[in-house]
């Protein structure tokens, strides 16, 4: 796996999203990775911790719009008849990846084990989503946290829009999808998107200290109190409601505010929306 690392130490297991140069964001091949070592990760019953991170002062910025506007990879013929001469829209590639990505978010809330999410730096739009999903979210100092969506027009998905308003509250959730505030761990915390603020300088030793304490203690148990908080929280809904975020995402990834939003984006100047 080339942008996907797996390490063991004793029963804790650590998945790290390793794409630095893109700002650990998502190709198809990447999701497709995440996918596999989250399953092996999640169904290996002597991992009894996993550990979610990224590298480079970016844990995951969601699904690479360089790819996007480039049209992926090729890899989407398999949806169209030969004699179609028409290239996949935007929202087609999205899909793609969103439909490994969203796997993966399944699999987390559905694991036996505890999962952290070990956010250093930024965690955007897709980030945000698979930081949120996860049981605990241990942050650095200098961590921050963004909606982001909006900001190419948008609407969410990678469970942001199921785990906010069950997080912060509905009328909290749409300040924060809205009005787009970059939250500091402090802040993160303070509303609750955050476990546990650690400081810059010890933050590994202080993770790897949490993850052991979580594979050192009565994992049966968190398993069965997962699976009730889950039923209490309405998790159950989850696979339905990403599915919803995929449709929605992808008719807003087709859209003339899309295309705008993109060209801004890689423009580094303000966009033009028209509601379109």
């Amino acid at each position: 796996m080339e942008h996907i690392r797996i390490a063991r130490d004793g029963a804790v297991g650590t998945l790290t999203i390793d794409r630095p140069a893109r700002f650990n964001s998502l190709d198809v091949a990447t999701a497709r990775d995440l996918r596999k070592a989250g399953l092996q990760l999640a169904r290996d019953e002597s991992v009894r911790a996993v550990v979610l991170r990224g590298t480079g002062g970016v844990f995951c910025s969601g699904a690479d719009l360089k790819y996007i506007r480039a049209g992926g990879d090729g890899a989407l013929g398999y949806l169209h008849p030969a004699s179609r001469a028409t290239p996949p829209g935007h929202g087609e590639v999205f899909k793609q990846i969103l439909e490994y990505l969203h796997s993966t978010i399944s699999e987390i809330r559905r694991s036996p084990k505890p999962w952290i999410a070990a956010v250093d730096g930024v965690a955007a739009a897709g980030g945000l989503g698979l930081a949120l999903c996860c049981d605990l979210v241990a942050a650095s100092a200098r961590s921050t946290f963004e909606y982001a969506y909006f900001k190419t027009a948008l609407c969410g998905a990678e469970s942001s829009t199921f785990f906010l308003p069950r997080l912060v509250g509905l009328r909290r959730a749409m300040d924060l999808a809205l009005l787009n505030p970059r939250l500091d761990a402090a802040a993160a915390e303070r509303i609750g998107l955050v476990s546990t603020v650690f400081p810059d300088a010890t933050f590994e030793a202080d993770v790897a200290a949490l993850a052991r304490r979580l594979a050192e203690g009565p994992t049966r148990s968190y398993a069965a109190a997962k699976q009730l908080m889950n039923e209490a929280a309405g998790v159950d809904r989850l696979d339905y409601h990403l599915d919803r975020e995929i449709e929605q995402l992808v008719r807003s990834a087709d859209s003339e505010d899309f295309a705008e939003g993109l060209a801004a984006f890689f423009e580094k100047r303000p966009p033009r929306f028209r509601g379109r």
